[in-house]
């Protein structure tokens, strides 16, 4: 029986044919192709084994979707129930109490809210005017503020002023901001992370956006301590696909940002040599779980279970 893994994608246009290319070309029972969705009754099952999700961050529709088909059993890439509730600030709490290096980091309340809200009656709860001269200490000068569900480099500022700092956080609207420490950063890692263990350590070019190859950036001690505390992030998050960045000052690598569920997979960003190992990785990964064997046992659903990055039963593995 031929097992279906079914692709969401925005207007990237390198990385899906690549990927159904090899998956379709292993000959290993499992075939993907784009699933195509519309209205949806609740019965409905997609008829998909995996699902892999690079779009629904900005498609509200496909997230809900996402989440009826992790009930209705089907494994999904990444896990929308996590991705819903991931932000910033939670991350660098959590890489903090698994021990991994992460700037200091300081969570702020919205500058502006939508006009139901009042400050007088809605907000009693919100200490004002806020303590700016705490934040700064805290996190030091120069600082980044960045937003707290943000992604791709939007709404993130360098602030080397308290008066920089509040000029753009005046600006910031309706997103939730979080300030970070700087770190003066001597080398830039991002990592390519993929079905939890598979790691790919890159050279990265953070003013110029750019993926370089060069293969003996790291010592050999300061990438396996990368590999190591990447794969310690997203077990904890349950991320199958991710990238995290890391900013190595005197020899301590600290992870500045790993909420990057959907990581950019274009091969002009990548270059070819790590646009390969992406599509291929990335086609291990889903013809893996598209071929695992259900166990036949009723699954037990509850919240705690959804926020696993992979569903289970009582039985054990789906």
């Amino acid at each position: 029986m031929t097992a279906k893994v079914g692709l969401i994608v925005g207007r990237e246009w390198s990385f899906p044919p690549k990927f159904i290319e090899e998956v379709n070309g292993r000959d290993q029972g499992v075939v993907a192709d784009f699933i195509k969705l519309g209205p949806t009754m609740m019965d409905t099952v997609a008829g998909y084994a995996v699902l892999v999700d690079r779009i629904s961050h900005e498609v509200p529709f496909y997230r809900s979707f996402l989440k009826h088909a992790v009930v209705q059993g089907l494994t999904v890439i990444n896990n929308p129930f996590m991705w819903s509730a991931d932000d910033k600030f939670f991350g660098a709490t959590l890489a903090t109490r698994l021990g991994v290096a992460s700037p200091k980091t300081v969570l702020l309340p919205n500058k502006d809210y939508i006009p139901a809200i009042s400050h007088q009656e809605s907000l009693r709860n919100l200490a004002f005017p806020l303590d700016w001269d705490a934040v700064v200490r805290e996190v030091g000068l120069p600082c980044i503020l960045k937003d707290a569900h943000g992604g791709g480099w939007k709404g993130v500022y360098v602030c080397r002023s308290r008066d920089e700092l509040l000029h753009h956080y005046n600006e910031s609207g309706l997103m939730t901001m979080v300030v970070q420490q700087f770190i003066e950063w001597e080398q830039f890692v991002r990592c390519i992370c993929l079905g939890q263990r598979e790691i790919l350590p890159i050279h990265y070019d953070p003013k110029a956006r750019k993926y370089i190859v060069d293969p003996d950036y790291l010592t050999p001690a300061l990438r396996e301590r990368i590999i190591a505390d990447s794969r310690t992030l997203v077990g904890a998050l349950g991320y199958d696909m991710n990238s995290i960045e890391w900013a190595v000052k005197d020899g301590v690598p600290y992870a500045i940002d790993f909420m990057n569920p959907a990581p950019d997979f274009d091969i002009n960003s990548l270059t070819q040599e790590y646009f390969n190992w992406v599509v291929q990785h990335m086609a291990d990964l889903v013809i893996k779980l598209a071929k695992r064997k259900a166990t036949g046992a009723t699954r037990k659903f509850h919240w705690e279970s959804l926020f696993k990055g992979r569903a289970r039963s009582r039985a054990g593995s789906a």
